[in-house]
This record gives structure tokens, sequence and C-alpha cells, in this order.
């Protein structure tokens, strides 16, 4: 399992416009790559990228193999109410990782 660093405000005002910030450890393996035998590297990418706010999707993202390894994402949304941002990144091979992170919104 992937670890992921997620950067979302602790606090923000009500109507304030947050940055949010993910960072993913993963190869994204093309699956263009050959070994020295000349066997191809099989594809191994995250191919989709979600964020909810509070159960809502605000954020989705579709990676395909031109991605570099390690993703960064950068969004932005506006805080509404306190609660929790869920973190989701779908790839191949059955791969699935998930985070969260709350805010507080005065």
């Amino acid at each position: 399992m992937a670890a992921a660093l997620i950067n979302v405000p602790a606090k923000a005002r009500r109507g304030d416009v947050i940055e949010i910030r993910t960072l993913t450890s993963h190869i994204m393996e093309t699956g263009f790559r050959r070994t020295a035998a000349g066997d191809l590297v099989p594809r191994d990418i995250i191919t989709s990228f979600t964020c909810r706010y509070n159960g809502t999707e605000i954020f989705r993202a579709d990676l395909y193999p031109a991605i570099a390894a390690n993703p960064y994402l950068s969004f932005f949304t506006v805080a509404k109410e306190s609660g929790r941002f869920d973190f989701e990144w779908i790839g191949d091979n059955g791969y699935s990782s998930t985070t969260s992170a709350s805010i507080t919104v005065e």
C-alpha cells in the first residue's frame, strides 16, 4: 500500500477558497519499458483520483501512463462547513488507496 501526503488547512473561514494538495507514492510503470532481457515491464499505474467533501465529490482526475511517478495533485474548493475530505486512488492490478483529512470551518 502506498503512502499519501495530504495538505488540507486545519481551519478556514466559511466561504474561503482553500487549496488542497496531495502526493502519493507510486511507481507509475507505463508498460512501455523493457527489462534487460527484452521483456515488457507490466503496466502499473494509478488510473483515477477522487476527493469527496462530506460525501460530495468535489474533484476527480483520470490519470494515464504519461503521469510521473509519485503523482502530485493540487486543486481548490470553497470551505462551506466543518467536516472531512476523503481521498481515493484507484489503479491497475487491484490497487486502491484511501485517506482522509478534517477541516474546521468558522
